[in-house]
């Protein structure tokens, strides 16, 4: 019976996730159908746990003395409790601990670096992303150079790049492998400012939270920008902004990196959903 209650617990817990929308802060809104998938799976598993307890109700007067052939495994109370609590956890976190929208404050703690450095701490197989999305660990070489280059031809025809949910983490690659084929190109997106000050040096990025494939794998992309006379932004102000794409040197990288002029940019609304997701 309490198989059945945990199973039961997982299908509504998946139902929460997908209906309160939070479920796309956990993975990429690509692979909800295996969340369906794990649902369905759990419901389906759920009535097979309460067929089967029904019948052990039904059998136990008969078959009082077999009872201990069948009952291998987790015999012990305290050995099934252990099972049933490990079940149980992800239930508890999912239904109580709430997820955290991301803000800048998380930028500021993860430390601001440019992508793969080698020193990044974290997970030795993921490495914090920063600025340009990298897919190109998910594929070998040729296949990424061959990828990239048939996408590149996707945006190098216009003289304007306009940038989209779908499409943000991919433009955003390309740009920071190309940077020469985007210069004195007009792009238009929409993020969040953070103002990253270094040396004296007073930078606005813009930015969005971005899922490549679920949030071992996330992080903050986006351009630096030079903002029109005046026009300031605090932490965390969404904007929508067109500019020139040139190239500069940014000294705390030591390196030129892709920057975005800006000749028109106005404070919008923080979107529901602050992620993007990378469409393969």
């Amino acid at each position: 019976m309490i198989r059945f209650l945990i199973l039961v617990g997982y299908t509504t817990l998946m139902m929460f996730l997908q209906v309160s929308g939070r479920l796309n802060q956990y993975i990429n809104v690509h692979y909800r159908y295996l969340a369906i998938l794990s649902m369905v799976l759990s419901f389906v598993l759920a009535i097979v746990q309460l067929i089967l307890w029904n019948k052990e109700v039904d059998q136990k007067p008969h078959e009082h003395h077999h009872h201990d052939e069948h009952d291998h495994g987790l015999n012990k109370p305290y050995q099934r409790g252990i099972a049933y609590m490990l079940l149980v956890l992800p239930l508890i976190v999912g239904f109580l601990f709430p997820t955290v929208s991301l803000d800048t404050s998380i930028v500021e703690a993860k430390g601001f670096n440019f992508p793969l450095s080698k020193e990044s701490v974290g997970d030795p197989d993921v490495e914090t992303q920063y600025l340009k999305p990298d897919t190109s660990i998910y594929f070998d070489k040729t296949d990424y150079d061959k990828q990239m280059k048939q996408a590149l031809t996707r945006y190098i025809k216009d003289d304007h790049v306009t940038v989209t949910e779908e499409n943000y983490l991919e433009v955003m690659e390309l740009i920071y492998n190309y940077p020469s084929e985007f210069i004195g190109k007009t792009i238009s997106y929409k993020g969040f400012a953070f103002n990253s000050t270094k040396k004296e040096q007073s930078d606005v990025f813009v930015f969005r939270f971005g899922i490549i494939h679920c949030v071992a794998d996330s992080g903050v992309f986006g351009l630096l920008t030079h903002m029109p006379e005046g026009q300031t932004f605090k932490n965390n102000d969404w904007v929508e902004l067109t500019g020139t794409i040139h190239s500069g040197y940014y000294a705390p990288f030591k390196r030129d990196i892709p920057v975005v002029d800006v000749t028109k940019v106005k404070q919008v609304e923080e979107p529901k959903n602050q992620y993007v997701y990378r469409s393969f």
